[in-house]
């Protein structure tokens, strides 16, 4: 149980994490009658004494969890509100700029809990922040209206204060087929605000918002970086404010500048309307520090998802998604030609995609109607499930459950269904709309609908789909008010309920690709459609950067056609399977269309997989900084650095004619390794020594590295490294 303070304790508190070596830290500076100061960063192994801390940083200016303008902040506030009140003028704008003063402090080292109230004001905030499994930290603000009338949260937002050495911003933006670009910046004084507004986490979101020291990379650099953990509208923030001159208690001090980084959620206007009584709790805000640069930050993020129990325990099955081999076009005699090969070459999983329910002979019609099509399939799916399960495989299952065509039974019965601004019908994306799941009946229906699914057939799998973004965003149920926080919250709710009553199933989150991938989702979901973009060379880089916020169990990676269904590019087997490799690897290619040789060489590949998943599944996650941006280097490294697999890639034309330095970090420097090639087919690096291979310490594996010859393009190798 938390120590308990009636009012703020005397000295500083530390929150950190003890089950990692070096972790992230937040150290609270009480001060009575108002909100405590914090200090964010990296805690080294040997720990940090909170009172050094105050010693130390007695010049910098004071920054809280929740900044607020009534203090002295001319940056953007921690909480923005105001008070309606029908019956005066003015009948809003009152109670907007809070004082909150502290009536108790819990802690216990691990999670702090502050409590705090505005007595004139009418309101009540509590803000937790506690560490988590894998290093990082998170918080979260609620806010409780104490007063009679109602109190409209406009924004409410988790802040931390940066050093001054942070002065590059690296975060993400995207499309569908090209998510999680990475953009940077050098950091300025104003405000930096990245908004996601399209009703879920989008393929342009932020994902991660790093700060850190001017040239920050892969392996090096003080960095920072702050996830939102919400599957809606969000707001990722960094901002610079200038020095400030305030009147204090020990009279007049200019107060220094300060940089910040946080977020939290956007809420639409109205949104959140607290009546007496009620309150607001914001998502939680996680922030992760690394004095080892971006993989050290990716490495809490991963611990904590590791930690989780939808965290995926089994290992990842080999997966087959018809989509790219058939479309709409289902016909039992090939999809059963393609379990035939797929079982056949190793595959574990076949996933029957879009197109097995009523009516759905293309994507303008059909969605839902969560029913088997008998004109297509007479009988249902047993057959098809049942010959996929008697060639060892499981049997997977596609549905799109929050979207709804106008071309359908459910919206030709229910089209007050939809969720829609002003009365009017929202423009079609995809020729879809969208369902208002804050409608009991509509997660009802879609509870019954997808379960009676679930029980007939003997399906382990499903993938989740959601196609297209959210605009006017209103409900019914609030006279067309705006409902994106309440529609997040009923996904949850629904994804939740259907996992209590089949907990064999597990669940795949897909958003045309990778349009839904945060920290929130992923406490529900033991996968993740990277993206809709097959092509091999496009996902080196979409799986390389989804990488800073969640592990490659994670991330589903199918080899698909040589040509690719996206780009028309050809690319070689070898790239194709070496990029699923490094992911959850699967299938999404019409292998009917195979050569032997290629079926033959794909089995190889996933005989790779299945001997090193558990490696590639548990392992830290390394990528190597290079000189030539045409050759990456990336591989994991195991928890007991008893081994590593790494991948060399040729993306293009090498810059130069140099050898590139594989160094790998993490190996344990007394021991001694077996570096070896274990590229199926033709191997590259004869020239390397890694023929039958090279056995040198761990210390000159970090140090010195492998010496890799430049590549053709396009050209993939694949290197273990084991202990002696």
């Amino acid at each position: 149980m938390p120590a308990a303070f009636s009012s703020p304790p005397d000295g500083p508190l530390l929150v950190a994490g003890s089950d990692t070596p070096a972790g992230t830290g937040l150290i609270l500076f009480p001060k009575p009658g108002s909100l405590p100061a914090v200090w964010a960063g990296p805690v080294p192994a040997a720990g940090l004494d909170p009172a050094d801390a105050a010693a130390l940083l007695t010049a910098v200016r004071p920054c809280a969890l929740l900044p607020e303008h009534s203090r002295g902040w001319f940056g953007r506030p921690g909480l923005s509100g105001h008070r309606l009140d029908a019956g005066n003028r003015p009948a809003a704008g009152r109670d907007w700029s809070p004082v909150f003063r502290p009536t108790s402090i819990e802690s216990d080292g691990r999670r702090a809990e502050v409590c705090a109230e505005d007595v004139t004001a009418g309101l009540r905030l509590v803000t937790e922040a506690e560490a988590v499994p894998g290093g990082a930290i998170r918080v979260r603000h609620t806010l409780t209206n104490t007063g009679p009338q109602p109190y409209v949260v406009d924004s409410l937002e988790v802040v931390f204060p940066l050093p001054a050495r942070a002065g590059e911003v690296l975060d993400f933006t995207g499309r569908q087929t090209a998510e999680r670009i990475p953009q940077r910046h050098q950091l300025s004084d104003g405000l930096w605000l990245r908004e996601g507004r399209r009703g879920h986490t989008g393929h342009d979101s932020a994902t991660v918002v790093v700060a850190g020291e001017p040239g920050f990379r892969f392996g090096h650099g003080d960095v920072f970086g702050v996830h939102v953990g919400w599957s809606g509208n969000t707001v990722h923030r960094v901002e610079r404010l200038p020095s400030n001159p305030l009147e204090i208690d020990d009279g007049h001090r200019q107060l220094p500048g300060v940089t910040t980084i946080g977020g939290g959620e956007l809420l639409l206007p109205g949104e959140i309307a607290l009546a007496e009584g009620e309150a607001y709790a914001t998502p939680w805000v996680f922030l992760a520090a690394s004095r080892s640069g971006l993989d050290g930050l990716a490495a809490q993020f991963h611990g904590y998802l590791r930690s989780l129990p939808a965290h995926p325990r089994t290992p990842r099955p080999v997966n087959l998604n018809v989509w790219e081999a058939v479309y709409f076009r289902h016909d039992f005699g090939v999809l059963a030609q393609l379990a035939d090969l797929a079982a056949g070459i190793g595959a574990e999983r076949y996933v029957l995609d879009d197109g097995w329910f009523t009516g759905r002979r293309n994507d303008r019609a059909g969605l839902g109607d969560w029913q088997v099509d008998e004109a297509v399939w007479p009988g249902g799916l047993h057959r098809l499930a049942d010959h996929v399960r008697a060639r060892g495989m499981q049997f997977g299952l596609w549905f799109e459950p929050e979207m709804v065509n106008p071309d359908s039974e459910l919206y030709r019965a229910h089209p007050d269904w939809i969720l829609s601004a002003g009365g009017r019908l929202p423009p079609l994306q995809r020729w879809q709309l969208v369902l208002d799941l804050s409608r009991p009946e509509v997660a009802d229906y879609l509870f019954d609908r997808i379960s009676a699914v679930l029980s007939e057939y003997p399906i382990s799998y499903v993938k989740w789909d959601c196609n297209r973004d959210i605009l006017d965003a209103g409900s019914g149920l609030r006279a067309g008010a705006p409902a994106a926080h309440a529609q997040t919250l009923a996904v949850y709710a629904l994804v939740d309920r259907l996992r209590r009553r089949h907990p064999e199933v597990e669940w795949e989150s897909c958003a045309a690709g990778g349009g839904r991938i945060d920290l929130a989702i992923l406490e529900r979901f033991e996968r993740v459609w990277t993206s809709d973009m097959t092509d091999a060379l496009a996902r080196q880089s979409i799986q390389r950067w989804t990488g800073q916020l969640v592990p490659p169990e994670y991330l589903g990676a199918h080899v698909s056609a040589p040509f690719s269904h996206q780009t028309g590019r050809y690319m070689p087997l070898s790239l194709r399977c070496a990029t699923a490799l490094f992911g959850h690897l699967g299938i999404e290619w019409d292998i009917t269309q195979a050569s032997g040789e290629e079926l033959d060489q794909l089995a190889a590949w996933i005989e790779l997989y299945k001997r090193h998943r558990g490696l590639i599944h548990s392992g830290r996650m390394i990528r190597l900084d290079t000189v030539d941006d045409t050759a990456w280097m990336h591989g994991v490294v195991a928890a007991d650095r008893s081994a590593a697999l790494m991948c060399y890639v040729q993306l293009d034309g090498p810059r130069n004619d140099q050898t590139a330095d594989m160094r790998i970090p993490g190996l344990d420097p007394a021991r001694r390794y077996l570096a070896t090639e274990v590229t199926p087919g033709e191997r590259l690096l004869h020239r390397a020594g890694l023929i039958p291979g090279v056995e040198v310490s761990g210390a000159a594996l970090a140090e010195i590295g492998l010496a890799i010859p430049p590549q053709r393009p396009l050209a993939a190798a694949v290197i273990l490294i084991q202990a002696c």
